[in-house]
């Protein structure tokens, strides 16, 4: 029995009616979906000739997937033609409406389809909203061929689905539908419609800067359009006045959130202080608690500039305090200037690589008493134990530097702070410089006395 004979066209509802009559008004998006896997715009590294998915339907053989990407770019139509280009009959679920007794009555029926030499994909939207347990229930029917699985999520999986199942499954990353792509959406629509859009270029333009890369959405506002006449073209001025914007997609407990933080702090670091702006605008865009982002940029005082300019933790500490006595939005001027401040200052992370190597070095050494001589023997018998006993007051020395050793006998003396040539940590390579040369010199002078 073909995919195309199993009773559920190629969009179908699950439970075998179709979603629109024959005849009626269906959606642009609906009407224009492809006919075939190479027809899906902006994924050609995925469904072009030579791309996993184009090799999968040219064979005609699956293997179960994990498609990731975001809203829009694509993912349910590739499962569905997938199904149809392979001669499998086509299975959804949504994991947020689906629970173990729907999953049982999916692979009941898939290995009687099975009896009867046809097979089944399963398609699980939102695949990373099954818990651990539901995940693992897949395994035994993924890999003796009951199913071939392909997942949808827009989480990254490595985070939201289970190592068992990911060794099962090859990941296809979906790439957000860039420029090309979305207006090669609104040709095929035009087309479809036989008319086109009533937009001048700069809002055509501004159209798909509207979409933010979702292609589903792109149409549903395209639709809007053609409901308009076809004089006057709109000017996106006019256009903003009819449709909506699509809300940049940023999770703050998600991996989008991870990602632009991320993109911030690196930003900063190569000292661009430009794309850090841009980075920072879209996080506070995207609704960011400005707590956590003046918290990030004063770790990033302290990390990666530290001492090559002692001023960007007070100016981090001083916009924090900014913001919290002006608030939004007065006060998120104080973070963008922090940013700028962060972005053209001299960078340097010799602080922070000091530190971890004073802390290994301190594990490794374990509990080496400090020198006896710079021990304080407040009894005699301390006193009577050597406590004390050769310790230089560095006061008393006329440039206020004894030279002596402070780190546990046995040791030996360790470099753990290198400063660059760079900012206010030039000075301070100088300042080492000096006491490194006195300590030297000290050394062979009571060497040789």
């Amino acid at each position: 029995m073909s995919g195309k004979a199993s009773g559920r066209g190629l969009f179908d509802a699950p439970g075998g009616e179709t979603l629109h009559t024959e005849g009626a008004d269906r959606p642009l998006a609906d009407r224009l979906r492809p006919q075939a896997v190479a027809q899906v715009v902006g994924q050609e590294h995925l469904v072009g000739p030579e791309g996993p998915l184009g090799r999968m339907t040219a064979a005609g053989r699956m293997a179960s997937i994990i498609l990731w990407g975001p809203p829009g770019c694509g993912k349910t139509t590739i499962a569905r033609l997938l199904a149809l280009g392979t001669d499998l009959h086509f299975e959804p679920l949504s994991a947020i409406f689906s629970g173990v007794a729907e999953l049982r009555k999916v692979f009941a029926a898939a290995r009687d389809r099975r009896t009867l030499g046809q097979g089944t994909l399963l398609f699980i939207d939102e695949i990373h909203r099954f818990n651990r347990a539901q995940q693992d229930g897949f395994l035994p029917y993924v890999e003796d061929g009951t199913v071939v699985l392909v997942g949808a999520t827009t989480e990254n999986p490595s985070f939201e689905l289970n190592a068992a199942l990911l060794s099962r499954c090859q990941v296809m990353v979906l790439r957000r539908l860039d420029d090309g792509a979305l207006d090669e959406l609104l040709t095929r629509a035009e087309a479809e419609l036989g008319r086109p859009l009533p937009l001048t270029p700069d809002a055509r333009e501004a159209l798909r800067a509207m979409a933010d890369g979702d292609g589903r959405f792109l149409l549903n506002l395209a639709e809007q359009v053609f409901a308009l006449p076809a004089e006057p073209l709109l000017d996106p001025t006019a256009l903003v006045r009819i449709v909506q914007r699509r809300a940049p997609q940023y999770d703050k407990d998600r991996e989008g959130h991870y990602n632009l933080i991320s993109a911030l702090h690196k930003s900063l670091r190569g000292s661009d202080t430009d794309a850090a702006l841009y980075w920072m605008g879209r996080m506070m865009a995207g609704g960011e608690d400005p707590a956590f982002l003046l918290r990030r940029l004063t770790r990033f005082a302290v990390e990666d500039i530290g001492l090559a300019d002692p001023d960007a933790l007070r100016h981090a500490i001083a916009a924090w305090e900014a913001y919290d006595r002006l608030g939004s939005p007065e006060g998120e001027l104080a973070i963008a200037n922090l940013v700028i401040y962060l972005g053209t200052a001299p960078k340097s992370n010799a602080a922070y690589t000091a530190f971890k190597a004073a802390m290994s070095a301190a594990k490794k050494t374990g509990s080496l008493m400090p020198p006896a001589h710079i021990l304080n023997a407040p009894t005699s018998m301390m006193k009577d134990l050597g406590y004390g006993k050769g310790y230089n007051y560095d006061h008393d020395a006329p440039d206020g530097f004894s030279g002596q050793d402070y780190f546990p006998e046995g040791m030996g003396r360790q470099t753990f702070y290198d400063p660059p040539e760079r900012g206010f940590e030039r000075e301070v390579r100088k300042r080492l410089a000096w006491w490194d040369k006195l300590r030297r010199e000290r050394r062979t002078k009571d060497g040789g006395a």
